[in-house]
């Protein structure tokens, strides 16, 4: 473990990090070795040690070199499969890296940009936005007044609801995105997301609607073989089109997670994976490097209805080497809640593993359960209408699912609003965002305070014991 970082300059602390990522390696326990080096001192760098007034000044160059970092460190994933490096140890370092470069870029944009999201103002609209909202890799015009999408283009988003924190934390990795879709464009220059939502099951939206979904981070990959790409898209376009169609049979969201079970149903991932299955008549199958579910409390998982340990997760793409990063999008004003959120939900689920907390039903999340399915009888306009007051769900999702996605909500939005008005304070106080490590103590901090019962969480004994 490297010590705490205490220097002046970030851009030396960034410069020693990009002189690690560009050391030659061979052999796995090497290319380990400056990876966890990356990961400790980004992770560990507190901008407190800074002067924060030259930070602020100098971020959006650092952004792009942080972006640059990560698009260079991606370009290099072909290069260590050939070398036969890319053990689970070293996909995961890998993982580790990107996540939190992210993070401190985030915190970086955030600094700079100096403004939270003001009330009764409305989140941006994916790659647009003023405050170097964008990073584009330098091989794709990064000089280009309009980012320009190809047809076959993967989308990574992440959406500003707990749930959304809980499907990115799902696996074995600590991801920061929770939905994933293709892009289609037509003979006309129709762009549309084609992609497969719990609501909604599979379906075609257009691409602008897509982006304004409540979304605070977005990222776009494009596929090396252009001609595999639009296939990839026709191929899922028709299909999704077909099943929406007069007298077609629409494709539901699968709640299993299972990338190949033969079902016809899709969750998100699943859909972008059949696309490029098809146009390749089955020889390109994603993901390079599955998601595994490994929760030893399997409690949550459960209920929500996954029934695999193996999965096509929607981060698994930013380890896709045939895929290219060409551009990343984020909304500084909201990046610090969603950060919150990742970190509340890493240690809800670490607390039920630990020390056996499960959700506990009342009788009014189970009378809110059975309404929301009732209420996904209903057309699609008066769920619309009642999203407000009941759960707006599938007609395939078990109430028991139900139950526990509204129980995770309740549970986690008090403690985000703890970190949040923490968080606030702050930012008025240093002028900057807590660390990592700061919202992490807080959260231990609430679960002392809590004790047995955290929300709709229970602490059950162990043989017999309260759990350690």
């Amino acid at each position: 473990m490297l010590a705490p970082v205490a220097s002046a300059s970030f851009e030396n602390d960034l410069e020693r990090i990009e002189i690690l990522a560009a050391t030659p390696v061979t052999s796995t326990a090497l290319l380990v070795r400056n990876l966890s080096a990356i990961y400790e001192r980004a992770a560990k760098a507190r901008f407190a040690d800074y002067d924060v007034a030259a930070v602020a000044k100098a971020a959006p160059a650092l952004m792009y070199r942080l972006f640059d970092l990560r698009v260079a460190l991606r370009g290099q994933l072909a290069h260590y499969e050939m070398l036969g490096l890319m053990t689970p140890e070293v996909a995961q370092s890998f993982r580790d890296v990107f996540r939190v470069l992210r993070y401190v870029s985030d915190m970086l944009g955030e600094i700079a940009s100096g403004h939270p999201l003001a009330e009764g103002s409305y989140p941006l609209r994916g790659f647009t936005g003023r405050d170097h909202n964008t990073l584009i890799n330098y091989a794709y015009y990064r000089n280009s007044a309009a980012l320009a999408f190809q047809s076959g283009d993967v989308v990574l988003v992440r959406g500003q609801a707990h749930n959304s924190a809980a499907i990115a934390r799902i696996g074995d990795v600590d991801s920061q995105f929770s939905h994933i879709g293709i892009i289609h464009i037509d003979d006309a220059g129709e762009h549309s997301m084609v992609e497969s939502l719990i609501e909604d099951g599979a379906i075609i939206n257009p691409l602008a609607k897509a982006l304004e979904h409540g979304i605070v981070r977005a990222v776009l990959y494009r596929n090396r073989d252009r001609e595999l790409a639009a296939r990839a898209a026709k191929c899922i376009f028709d299909y999704v089109a077909a099943s929406r169609s007069k007298g077609g049979k629409r494709i539901l969201y699968d709640f299993s997670m299972c990338a190949d079970d033969g079902s016809r149903n899709l969750f998100c991932s699943k859909l972008v994976r059949l696309a490029y299955q098809q146009a390749s008549d089955g020889k390109y199958i994603l993901p390079a490097y599955p998601t595994r579910i490994l929760m030893k409390n399997r409690d949550f998982i459960d209920r929500v209805g996954v029934a695999t340990e193996l999965t096509f997760a929607p981060a698994d793409i930013d380890m896709e080497p045939g895929f290219d990063l060409v551009a990343e999008w984020q909304d500084y004003r909201e990046t610090a809640n969603i950060r919150l959120q990742d970190f509340t939900m890493d240690k809800i689920f670490d607390w039920m593993d630990r020390y056996n907390y499960h959700f506990e039903e009342t009788a009014a999340i189970r009378l809110v359960s059975v309404l929301g399915m009732f209420a996904s009888y209903f057309s699609d306009s008066a769920k619309d209408m009642l999203s407000s007051a009941f759960p707006r769900v599938p007609r395939n999702m078990p109430r028991k699912t139900v139950a526990v996605v509204a129980m995770l909500h309740k549970t986690a939005e008090p403690i985000y609003h703890e970190l949040q008005q923490l968080n606030q304070d702050s930012v008025a106080e240093t002028g900057l965002p807590m660390h990592g490590l700061e919202i992490l103590a807080a959260l231990e901090k609430i679960r002392e305070r809590e004790g047995n019962r955290i929300g709709y969480l229970v602490r059950h004994r162990l043989l017999g014991k309260q759990a350690a």
